[in-house]
């Protein structure tokens, strides 16, 4: 019998990395989308064909229980979410109601309906938020800075509480930030890569960003999902810290990012307040030696090539918009 997944979120960065790596595998791939005015779906276009769409929403939980009836899937993976950290300033109960309450809506949709559905949540470095200790790992205790670390925290407990009450199969992974050419416009990565291939093909002249001396543990989104994948696949449900245990500045983004187009990132760079978050998370770095251990997983991509490849992407993508 072929295995049926269903993925929240896949419309996003992860869920169509996430859905094309299960196609591979030989997953059935149900993929819940909103009934919303402007769905995207950019990033899964390519694999559409192969997947099946099915409306759901994390706020609505009569949804969610009667997507899990229709399809009945053995695994589930939690990747929709307001993602974006300061978005979650500006929308707190939003991002709570979401992020934080959409994971037990879904928690319990599965505990109704078949209580053996193995699940994953999608947990965030950004609950470590004003971390306690460096590098951080899954015993490290949460400090979040942000609505959406907060919302994240409650959606990590509510996983580990309904694993522990009911039984269930469930599972967090606490990925650290990862990217790719997917990943949207708003995060500062793909600011910045996208912005060098604007000033680099004559489309702009600066770049306006926030704190360049934040650091975080980049890594590629792509092998992160494999990560996932392979959590469910063990004999018991446990909590993971996905990262590289590698950091690097905003600024050192930008000097690679620059420097693959033969700039200098000096010459373009503007910093700006408004970009500034209202408490800010200043080093992020993760130890992933248990994932490593237990799952056998480990990073595939450098920190030098996810940037490039990601300027490359945009610069791509802006010759085709612009005919250049």
């Amino acid at each position: 019998m072929k295995k049926r997944a269903l993925i929240t979120g896949i419309t996003g960065q992860d869920g169509s990395y996430l859905a094309e790596f299960l196609l591979e595998q030989g997953y059935e791939v149900i993929g819940m989308i909103r009934r919303s005015s402007t769905v995207n779906f950019e990033r899964i276009k390519h694999i559409q064909d192969r997947i099946t769409l099915a409306p759901g929403d994390l706020m609505d939980e009569v949804s969610l229980i009667g997507l899990l009836r229709e399809y009945r899937p053995t695994e589930v993976y939690n990747l929709a979410a307001q993602s974006f950290v300061q978005t979650s300033f500006s929308q707190p109960v939003f991002t709570g109601e979401v992020t934080g309450l959409g994971v037990t809506r879904l928690l319990d949709a599965i505990r109704i309906v078949d209580p053996e559905i193995r699940f994953y949540q999608a947990s965030s470095s950004e609950m470590f938020g004003k971390v306690v200790e460096v590098p951080q790992r899954e015993t490290t205790p949460f400090y979040p800075r942000s609505p959406y670390g907060v919302a994240k925290v409650y959606g990590h407990w509510i996983t580990v509480n309904y694993r522990e009450s009911y039984n269930l199969f469930a599972c967090s992974g606490i990925l650290f930030n990862h990217e790719s050419p997917r990943r949207g416009l708003e995060f500062v990565t793909r600011k910045i890569t996208h912005g060098v291939a604007q000033i680099k093909l004559g489309l702009a002249n600066e770049l306006r960003l926030g704190n360049l001396e934040a650091q975080r543990d980049w890594g590629y989104a792509r092998d992160y999902v494999k990560a996932m994948w392979l959590m469910l696949q063990q004999d018991q449900p446990d909590d993971y810290v996905i990262a590289t245990g590698q950091t690097h500045s905003v600024r050192r983004f930008c000097e690679i990012a620059f420097g693959h187009v033969g700039l200098d990132y000096r010459d373009y760079v503007v910093q700006d307040e408004r970009f500034y978050r209202p408490a800010e998370v200043d080093l992020l770095v993760g130890d992933a030696s248990k994932a490593r251990e237990k799952l056998g997983w480990q990073p595939e991509t450098s920190f030098e090539e996810l940037v490039q490849m990601m300027v490359e992407a945009d610069l791509k993508l802006l010759k085709q918009e612009h005919r250049l």
